[in-house]
């Protein structure tokens, strides 16, 4: 299994945005165009990319679907304590 990962994420306050942010994605729509559109946090400039971290750095539950998640696949909506994150692994 792999020590660090990179991923990036759309971090939004409902589940509702979440899913709306999957269903733009599975229309072709660019995922750090829709970070730069709906994120809330500042990674939003990075066009969501949280660069890489290893098993601890994140919240549980980011941090279980992250690392659960194939290079290049994306996440359904993840709740923790700061909202809904849909996250995907880009290495």
């Amino acid at each position: 299994m792999a020590e660090q990962i990179r991923c990036a994420h759309i971090l939004v306050e409902k589940q509702s945005t979440a899913l709306e942010v999957l269903d733009k994605l599975n229309k072709g729509e660019s995922f750090a165009k829709l970070a730069e559109a709906y994120s809330l946090d500042g990674t939003r400039k990075r066009g969501g990319d949280l660069g890489f971290f290893g098993r601890g750095m994140m919240v549980k539950e980011f941090e279980t679907a992250a690392f659960a998640l194939q290079k290049g696949q994306v996440s359904g909506p993840v709740k923790t304590q700061f909202g809904y994150h849909v996250i995907k692994r880009l290495e």
